[in-house]
């Protein structure tokens, strides 16, 4: 275990003081409950504490990278960039589903792949790494972890922010009919499923692809903007 959480810390490039810390941060609630060990305790509360330290670094790095947005414009940039599909894929970046501590039910179900596990796992260890080292390593860790995701924010264009909604407000500008959106096809197994989406508004059919169905209606909405906007 010791030589696999040191191979763990070199991977999110953090070496923990406290290593029950890290061992908490990866512990689930099935595994803790099946151990009826009442000294082992479950990430939940680190889940909790980790969003916050999550949503204070990044809103402190949106406010500082664009000065100039209103509240509206950086809450949902924050939004966006915090969201579970987002935590989810940071975490498998890191390989923290490997080194997560899982009960036998959750770990035959496939909890190791499941995005909304995998964004608490990643949130609880934001909250291991504060608690260890305080702001400054969990500020690099968080600041490493979405350094791409902010470079490649386009700040003149913040129609990624909620394409869904953007697609539904120009549509309504132009007198066309609310966006319809079907799931026309899903393939991939069951741990890693990918769904296409179809929307249509009006005239215009267009598709999205995501990993889950929410992704692929925005994904889709996304699409349909830029054919609506260059039809105007």
């Amino acid at each position: 275990m010791q030589s696999d959480l040191s191979e763990f810390e070199s991977r999110i490039g953090y070496s923990f003081q406290q290593r029950e810390l890290l061992i908490r941060a990866l512990t689930h609630k099935s595994y803790s409950h099946e151990a009826k060990n009442n000294a082992l305790r479950d990430n939940e509360t680190f889940e909790f504490l980790g969003d916050s330290v999550l949503g204070f670094v990044i809103g402190d790095l949106l406010f500082r990278r664009f000065p100039e947005l209103d509240e509206g414009a950086m809450s949902k940039m924050k939004a966006y960039l915090v969201s579970s599909t987002s935590l989810a894929r940071k975490a498998r970046d890191y390989g923290m589903g490997d080194a997560l501590f899982l009960g036998v039910g959750e770990e035959k179900s496939g909890g190791r792949k499941k995005d909304s596990l995998l964004a608490n796992l990643f949130e609880a260890m934001l909250a291991a790494v504060y608690l260890d080292g305080g702001i400054d390593p969990v500020r690099n860790l968080i600041q490493q972890s979405f350094t791409e995701d902010l470079e490649a924010i386009d700040a003149d264009d913040l129609l990624f922010q909620d394409y869904k909604t953007a697609l539904q407000e120009r549509a309504q500008g132009r007198g066309l009919p609310l966006p319809e959106y079907n799931v026309i096809d899903e393939v991939g197994p069951d741990h890693d499923k990918r769904f296409i989406v179809e929307v249509r508004v009006g005239s215009h059919v267009t598709r999205g692809e995501g990993t889950s169905k929410k992704e692929a209606q925005q994904q889709a909405a996304k699409h349909a903007l830029r054919e609506l906007v260059q039809d105007e």
